[in-house]
């Protein structure tokens, strides 16, 4: 028999819930939505979303976009030299010396190696080093001593694609940090509600978000919420051929005392054929599962 929530455990899935609506704010309002829908079981949730992605106007939409699946920023080389330079990354403690070119305006192009492309406004290199210059600590620093454009290779929910990107002289290493100078495509509107506050989070839950997809493509890694009273996370799959629908919940949920406390933790999930251009999906909110893009997950060389 299952659980009841504690309020404590509800309390964390509002807070999750939270999260994931900001995120999928640009879809909202639409008549394809059609609202909230009441609890069912989960893999009856996720063949219902499955049939509303599969084939339907925003899988196409989708798979024309620039959806990255891994970092858009590419340290240097082998990475950084030390853990205070690692540490000074995460945070974002930055030092500018020098100025930065002035805004290029207009577009650029992204392109896959089957031949596709897309054209995208590109981002001026005040805006590329603000999303990495986000902390004022007094601590260590990386210094930036010049810029210039340049290109980058980037996994994306369409496979690789060629990127234009602002090139980073960092003081200290011989190459530079890459950053894509374009923003991901806005996800469309999806074919089916998000589920209800209410529905308790041992029977279904919402994602984090996506952290990796394996080389091989056989395996993603995703991140899932859980409380201080459960014995964490898990995540089933539902591989269709046009998506990947993820449904994650939480087990063990204990009524005992509890600490309003909300952890992620990252579960591998294996699939039985490599995801190539499915559609990732959370089945609680009925939309793609976004990447996760931590500025600790930047990866080097490239």
């Amino acid at each position: 028999m299952r659980t009841d929530m504690t309020r404590t455990a509800r309390l964390l899935l509002a807070l999750a819930l939270s999260a994931a609506g900001a995120g999928a704010a640009a879809g909202c309002g639409s008549a394809e939505a059609g609202g909230t829908e009441p609890a069912p079981r989960s893999d009856d949730r996720a063949q219902q979303v499955a049939k509303a992605w599969d084939g339907s106007r925003a899988a196409a939409q989708w798979r024309a976009g620039f959806h990255p699946v891994a970092p858009v920023v590419r340290l240097p080389g082998t990475g950084l030299r030390n853990d205070a330079e690692r540490h000074a990354y995460e945070i974002g403690n930055f030092e500018l010396r020098g100025k930065l070119p002035a805004a290029p305006g207009g577009n650029g192009r992204v392109t896959w190696p089957g031949g596709a492309s897309l054209t995208m406004p590109l981002m001026d290199a005040g805006q590329a080093y603000r999303t990495l210059d986000r902390a004022d600590s007094p601590g260590p620093r990386l210094t930036v001593t010049g810029v210039r454009k340049g290109e980058m290779t980037v996994a994306t929910s369409r496979g690789p694609a060629t990127v234009p990107a602002w090139l980073f002289t960092l003081k200290g290493y011989a190459g530079p940090l890459k950053r894509a100078a374009v923003d991901p495509s806005r996800p469309p509107a999806p074919p089916i509600g998000p589920l209800g506050q209410d529905v308790p989070a041992d029977v279904l839950a919402p994602l984090g978000g996506l952290t990796q997809v394996a080389g091989n493509g056989r395996s993603l890694t995703v991140v899932a919420h859980h409380g201080s009273c459960d014995d964490g996370p898990v995540v089933d799959v539902l591989e269709t051929s046009g998506s990947v629908v993820l449904s994650a919940a939480v087990t063990g949920v204990d009524d005992g005392p509890c600490t309003s406390e909300l952890r992620g933790k990252k579960v591998t999930v294996k699939l039985h054929a490599p995801v190539g251009d499915r559609i990732v999906l959370d089945a609680f909110t009925g939309r793609p599962v976004p990447y996760t893009d931590g500025a600790g997950a930047a990866r080097a060389g490239g």
